[in-house]
């Protein structure tokens, strides 16, 4: 009974026991759910942001926000499915207007509609590019919009947790001039974290290297054995020893003297 109905206590399963016809005290139901190690009734109801939202089958959205060289700000809309990872790009606009991104929701059920449909609910945030006929546009699909509370980003952090990936692995380490460049970067960055990149989250593991696999070796290595150092051409071989041997050197020419 604590099993199938969460929300039951051990006085409501001593309740529907009676009415079944057995006789037992409410102290013996709690002793058994405990020696079971079976929590209390509010623990076993609790259900948590996460698992609520990968029970729904849901896709959050967020806006990603780009400076490039000459000082100018993109504005990256994208999607992710919060079931399997996968990113859909949205779109990238320097103004994104409450229209520009109706648009761009639209065009995204133009290319993806068959891995939307699947979905059961929209998370994002109460920014003012969402407003409109943006909402209308994923009703019209039989998609739920949840939006979350101001101020908490922790309630979409699917969404930001990728924003994270994405400046560590390729905004840090590029220098973005303008929209065109930095669409098609984002092209090869979304099919990389689709395909290739292993997500730990869904007990993915990265693929394991093949004989065409290419091995990374450093060209210049810091300490190198004495069997591969290379003599110097106008040195003698005497002043190329190794450390131990010139410190050995050095306290034999001082007992000497």
């Amino acid at each position: 009974m604590a099993t199938e109905n969460p929300t039951w206590g051990y006085r409501r399963i001593q309740g529907e026991l009676c009415r079944l016809g057995h006789r037992i005290a409410p102290s013996t139901v709690w002793q058994i759910l405990r020696d079971h190690d079976i929590d209390p009734a509010p623990h076993r109801a609790a259900v948590s942001w996460s698992a609520f939202l990968q029970s729904q089958a849901a896709v959050a959205c967020d806006f990603a926000t780009v400076d490039t060289v000459l000082m100018r700000r993109l504005y990256v809309l994208f999607f992710i499915d919060l079931t399997s990872r996968e990113v859909f790009l949205g779109g990238i606009t320097t103004n994104p207007t409450a229209g520009w991104t109706t648009q761009a929701a639209r065009n995204l059920f133009i290319r993806h509609a068959e891995r939307l449909n699947r979905n059961g609910a929209l998370v994002r945030d109460g920014a003012g590019q969402f407003r409109g006929g943006f909402d209308a546009v994923f009703n019209s699909e039989g998609i739920t919009v949840i939006t979350t509370p101001a101020r908490t980003p922790v309630a979409n952090a699917y969404a930001e947790r990728w924003v994270g990936s994405l400046r560590r692995e390729l905004l840090d380490r590029t220098l973005i001039w303008n929209r065109r460049q930095l669409h098609r970067l984002f092209d090869e960055y979304i099919r990389h974290y689709n395909v290739h990149r292993p997500h730990r989250a869904l007990n993915q593991q990265p693929p394991r290297p093949t004989a065409a696999t290419p091995i990374f070796r450093p060209r210049h290595t810091r300490h190198r054995p004495q069997s591969l150092r290379r003599t110097h051409p106008r040195l003698p071989p005497s002043r190329l020893t190794t450390p131990c041997h010139h410190h050995q050197r050095i306290q034999a020419m001082a007992a000497h003297r």
